[in-house]
């Protein structure tokens, strides 16, 4: 019994990262880095020689998660900025102050996320869960992306997740204007990043620079705070859930995978290319939600 259950553990774990790139003089940030699969994603890249910067909401988090980092890793180069994906302003600061210390930007992982939020809406009037896991990142890439072309071979990595999979992009309820329900809306921004990240490949071919999106598995996290039933199912079900370490090595894999250095516009599970739902693969909804996100954050990206 006790071998079964060992067996269906490391099933459940999943794929791992097997490269030993090394990562000397590159230059990476990852949003949400001082919790989670973020935490463990920047240990990882810190460990690897990179210079880190953790990019986070709570910089007092972000502080202690950094000192753990560079004791463990004997890294110093792993430093936090203080990033809010709620409020566009602090998303331009980030930007800026980024661009005016940094040469350099060759990994860019849009990490950080809110799941099943009560309804609210962030600094700037989106609702919560497209605000922040789709429309931040939205913002945040296109102010980064000279950078990234400049520092090329470069990669983007975004987090997204197999819940996409019951998702539509519901423009006449794209911000919950006329019901809202959690689940849905959620659902609804991770479907938002895989489409935002299969336009962008398309738009950066030739460029050096890569975008490629994930599903992190199911993982103990303090994502679930905001869903009761979660909470629950994720203590009734603990051995089938992901450690964060285990969590992130889809998102390590598309970062420094060198089989991966030419890799464009590909849905990655447990280090491997996965299967999408048809609905991300839709390239008029994709060009739609591009525009009407290049709206809603007033920028211009053609």
């Amino acid at each position: 019994m006790v071998s079964i259950m060992q067996s269906l553990r490391k099933w459940f774990a999943g794929g791992v990262c097997l490269s030993t790139a090394k990562l000397d003089g590159k230059v990476a940030v990852i949003t949400g880095a001082n919790t989670g699969i973020g935490k463990e994603t920047a240990r990882d890249l810190a460990r690897r020689g990179a210079r880190v910067i953790l990019a986070c909401r709570d910089t007092a988090k972000g502080e202690a998660a950094a000192q753990e980092i560079r004791k463990e890793t004997c890294n110093e180069q792993v430093i936090v900025k203080k990033l809010d994906l709620s409020d566009t302003k602090s998303i331009r600061k980030f930007a800026d102050d980024f661009l005016k210390e940094e040469d350099s930007l060759h990994i860019l992982i849009n990490n950080a996320g809110v799941m099943m939020f009560p309804y609210s809406n962030t600094v700037d009037g989106f609702e919560m869960h497209l605000g922040v896991n789709h429309l931040g990142h939205f913002l945040l890439t296109f102010l980064l992306l000279d950078c990234l072309k400049k520092s090329a071979p470069a990669r983007i990595v975004v987090v997204s997740s197999v819940i996409h999979i019951f998702a539509r992009i519901n423009f006449q309820n794209l911000q919950s204007e006329k019901y809202y329900h959690g689940g849905l809306a959620y659902c609804q921004s991770k479907l938002a990043n895989i489409l935002f990240t299969k336009e962008l490949a398309r738009r950066l071919q030739g460029t050096g620079v890569t975008a490629n999106v994930l599903h992190p598995g199911v993982i103990q996290s303090d994502l679930t705070r905001y869903s009761s039933t979660l909470k629950c199912l994720e203590i009734l079900t603990c051995f089938m859930w992901k450690t964060t370490k285990e969590g992130a090595q889809t998102s390590i894999y598309c970062a420094v995978a060198e089989e991966l250095e030419s890799v464009s516009g590909v849905y990655f599970s447990d280090c491997k290319p996965a299967w999408v739902a048809p609905q991300s693969c839709n390239e008029d909804t994709a060009k739609k939600l591009w525009a009407v996100s290049c709206d809603l954050v007033g920028i211009k990206w053609d």
